[in-house]
């Protein structure tokens, strides 16, 4: 796999919290002369993201980010404002403390709840794999089928750890046909990424592939 070929599974990423305006146009130009996947920004610079990108490039946003425990139907409402203010794609994250209490009708209702308020545009299901035993990595596979989500995704970047290639690999061999895996957190080089790759994931949540191709490229563009 070429370097080159790793850009259109990328979702260009910045989340931070102190995040400018200024910050967001510049993800959104380098993504576009790159040809990423997506840019995933916060929900507040979506409508002019949108705007801004005149329709060259996808717009990613999260809901319940990053620790997953509002309400369903705060979430609900986050993930419709969203596609309302023009988000082609939804990274949602799990209610973990349900998930450790076995609640799993919760935590099945909600990803069908959040799905359903997708309606045709793609929802990502991060689960937050550094806080998560096997097993509830692999129960979370099966919920994730079940509620019929477009992704399953390692991490939000802003816990203990990002995405592993042993979580890729247990995802791998755990979900089901039709849903894809996005690893992210951590991504920091292109070897890392091809491997991610390899071992199954289709989408990658990083900002470092983007940036170590503009370093490589001293002249900039």
């Amino acid at each position: 796999m070429e370097t080159k070929d790793l850009f259109p599974l990328v979702d260009h990423t910045l989340l931070t919290q102190q995040s400018t305006w200024d910050d967001i146009k510049q993800i959104c130009d380098d993504a576009v002369h790159f040809g990423t996947a997506s840019v995933c920004i916060p929900p507040c610079y979506v409508k002019q993201a949108k705007e801004y990108v005149k329709g060259t490039m996808q717009i990613c946003t999260v809901i319940g980010f990053p620790n997953g425990y509002n309400s369903t139907a705060v979430k609900e409402f986050e993930t419709k404002d969203a596609i309302e203010n023009g988000a082609d794609e939804i990274d949602m994250v799990i209610n973990i403390g349900q998930l450790k209490a076995k609640n799993y009708e919760y935590v099945l209702n909600e990803i069908k709840t959040l799905k359903a308020a997708c309606g045709k545009k793609i929802l990502k299901v991060i689960i937050e794999t550094c806080l998560l035993t096997d097993e509830e990595k692999i129960k979370m596979c099966e919920l994730v089928t079940d509620a019929k989500a477009d992704f399953i995704k390692t991490s939000t970047g802003f816990s203990t750890a990002g995405a592993t290639f042993a979580d890729v690999e247990l995802f791998a061999k755990n979900i089901g046909k039709d849903v894809k895996i996005k690893a992210a957190g951590g991504i920091s080089s292109f070897d890392d990424a091809k491997k991610f790759v390899e071992l199954g994931a289709k989408r990658l949540g990083t900002s470092r592939i983007v940036k170590l191709a503009k370093k490589e490229n001293a002249t900039g563009y």
